[in-house]
């Protein structure tokens, strides 16, 4: 024991981890957001309103309506007042901070996306109030700074390292994005500050609130100072050893609520707090990425597998409890009390894409497409200046999209994964290209001397043709993987949690320059292996047929009942397009589908058709009426967007199981 704690501290101590010498565990690597131009009729029109309306609210929110900017303002003009003499009070809460970051960093994307100068006159007028207050010693924290300082870094859950984290990421994201160094700077001196008090041979130290830990490995990007990936390392190391208890912990007595239960690598089950365990796996994927720990990506799988096998929504949402904004026991997911924080479902992309760069399996981008298209679209109104906290699969109306909370991570978090789009669309080796995601796009790669463009035009999730055109200068070698999702083979989700109830089973197509192509299939993905030439074309062909899925029996909530999907997108029965109801219906077995795409409805969806009984309670309070009416249903994204509606995704097959006095 004695010999394994010397050794990890040498480690550690040297600079340089011994784990790092080995090769980088991913498959290939994502193509940056920077370098693809998003033309997609699905998601331009929504990136542009993130760029405008979406950023504005979060602008106008920050520094008008709430005290965030005013915080740090407080803090450079109270930092050099003489010792005991009081000064002005922190407004808000302690984590506020963090919204000011994620939405500089949300505003960094959008610059490269959509450049505005007066967007970025902002972004360097917060960016200079941040700087201004930061301590000399590196420290950066409103909260702590205006009258508390002598009890920084005493309380592991009060997110002085989270807000620093969301710092670290907007700093690179500004940084890559405008070639500004002022904010970098800022993180770099909060990272040296944190490095000074905590790691081997220091003071022991747990996030209570995960984020440091991925957003120290995004400051090793750039820098290439590999003490940031080594202290995100130790941080990891750090958990599930009880150092909490020489801290105070103000917000939760159960360990198992920050993931601090046993250490990483022996993390087999999903536990607590949905965001925070997002937040820890993603940087837990960057580290094993980086330094080749079978541990962490041994345990990573088996997590991934207790989240998607057995607490996972259909849309792709996770963290059914609103008590601890996480999780409780497998298979417990209601529908109405569904809590599916919008930023969970951030993490989710977040994580199942790092998964995916490390094994090179599809089955990730499934599930990312899942809650993107899904869980994570839906916390943004197609107006861009609403918002969902929680996403629930059911209401009885009461619902409704907020212009802000006072809790706030939500609005910021979800612009900042819509302007970084670009990044989760293709992968890139020295040998093989990646298209993970179908959205009109174009980009540059590059494969040895020879530079591909590639040019990605579809109208998905509408429709299933996806076109790719290829056109290098000469010919060029390499294996094109493209994915074929697992909803067009058959598979409503991995593990067998939801099922296609009766799936057609319609093949995919897919061919080159018209004629069928000779492939492989790799992990998910369709790999043409070839050399290609100018104007080469590969088209594939997916299915688009409406599939009823049924969830395993365990999820008791769902039994005897069906949920629509069609593409990557589930749908819902919302009262506004049905006379206000959506809790009297049945879905009969085998009721034919008609789908129409509506390009006057919320901004344009296709929608579901179909014939259903409905019933009615007659007014005597005693009689009941059976009508069969035409039902139409929309992408759950879409829904609410029209008021308070009541709403369902999982419909019933039975009378037993109706609402009928919703």
């Amino acid at each position: 024991m004695i010999a394994k704690k010397f050794i990890y501290l040498m480690v550690f101590q040297s600079g340089v981890s011994l784990l790092c010498a080995q090769a980088p565990a991913r498959k290939f690597e994502p193509v940056n957001f920077s370098q693809v131009t998003i033309t997609d009729s699905f998601w331009k029109p929504t990136m542009d309103k993130v760029a405008t309306t979406t950023l504005q609210a979060c602008i106008y929110q920050t520094e008008v309506k709430t005290p965030r900017i005013r915080n740090f303002e407080k803090v450079a003009r109270n930092k050099n007042l003489p010792a005991g003499q009081a000064g002005e009070k922190h407004e808000g809460i302690f984590y506020d901070d963090s919204d000011v970051y994620k939405a500089l960093e949300a505003i960094a994307y959008s610059l490269k996306n959509h450049p505005d100068a007066a967007l970025e006159k902002k972004a360097d007028e917060w960016i200079d109030k941040i700087a201004a207050a930061q301590l000399p010693d590196g420290y950066i924290g409103t909260y702590y700074s205006l009258g508390r300082l002598q009890e920084r870094w005493t309380d592991m859950s009060m997110h002085e390292d989270y807000n620093g984290g969301h710092l670290l990421e907007a700093a690179v994201a500004y940084y890559n994005s405008t070639g500004k160094r002022k904010l970098l700077e800022v993180g770099v001196k909060f990272a040296d500050h944190f490095d000074s008090l905590f790691g081997p041979g220091k003071r022991h130290w747990v996030t209570g609130h995960q984020e440091l830990e991925l957003a120290l490995v995004k400051l090793y990007g750039v820098t290439k100072d590999k003490r940031y990936l080594n202290l995100s390392h130790w941080l990891l190391e750090e958990r599930g050893h009880k150092y909490a208890k020489g801290y105070t912990w103000t917000d939760w007595k159960d360990t198992a609520y920050a993931q601090d239960v046993v250490q990483v690598r022996e993390q087999k089950e999903i536990t607590g707090h949905a965001v925070r365990a997002m937040y820890l796996y993603t940087g837990a994927a960057d580290v094993a990425a980086l330094t080749g720990d079978e541990g962490y990506m041994k345990a990573m799988n088996a997590v991934w597998e207790d989240v998607v096998y057995r607490n996972m929504y259909v849309t792709g949402g996770i963290g059914s409890s609103g008590s601890n904004e996480g999780f409780s026991n497998d298979y417990d997911l209601p529908n109405e009390q569904a809590y599916c924080e919008t930023c969970a479902s951030v993490g989710m992309v977040f994580w199942n894409q790092r998964m995916n760069l490390l094994t090179g399996e599809s089955k990730f981008i499934d599930v990312l497409e899942k809650s993107l298209y899904n869980g994570a679209r839906d916390g943004l109104s197609l107006s861009g200046d609403l918002f969902f906290y929680g996403n629930p699969l059911a209401s009885n109306g009461k619902h409704f999209r907020k212009e802000w909370f006072g809790t706030a991570c939500c609005p910021a978090n979800i612009a900042r994964l819509v302007a970084s789009l670009g990044d989760y669309v293709y992968g890139v080796s020295d040998k093989g290209l990646w298209v993970n995601l179908f959205v009109g796009s174009t980009t540059l790669v590059k494969f040895g001397k020879s530079e591909v463009p590639i040019k990605l035009e579809t109208n998905y999730p509408w429709e299933g043709s996806v076109k790719l055109t290829v056109e290098p200068k000469s010919k060029v070698k390499f294996a094109m993987h493209v994915r074929i999702p697992g909803w067009a083979q058959g598979e409503a989700a991995p593990g067998g949690l939801y099922t296609f109830e009766n799936d057609s089973k319609i093949p995919f197509t897919l061919s080159i320059n018209g004629k069928p192509a000779v492939y492989t299939m790799n992990k998910g993905y369709a790999v043409v292996d070839r050399e290609w030439k100018k104007g080469d074309q590969l088209e594939l062909t997916l299915p688009m047929d409406v599939k009823r899925i049924v969830a395993r029996t365990e999820l008791k909530q769902d039994v005897d009942r069906v949920a629509l999907q069609r593409g990557p997108l589930v749908y819902c029965v919302e009262g506004a397009d049905n006379n206000g109801k959506a809790w009297d219906l049945i879905l009969p077995d085998n009721a034919p589908f008609k789908t129409s795409f509506q390009k006057d409805l919320l901004e344009g969806v296709v929608t579901i058709q179909f014939q259903a009984p409905t019933i009615q309670v007659g007014k005597d309070g005693l009689s009941v009426n059976t009508e069969v009416k035409t039902i139409t249903a929309i992408p759950y994204y879409a829904w609410c967007n029209r008021g308070q509606n009541p709403m369902q995704v999982w419909l019933p097959k039975k009378i037993k199981d109706l609402k009928i006095n919703d």
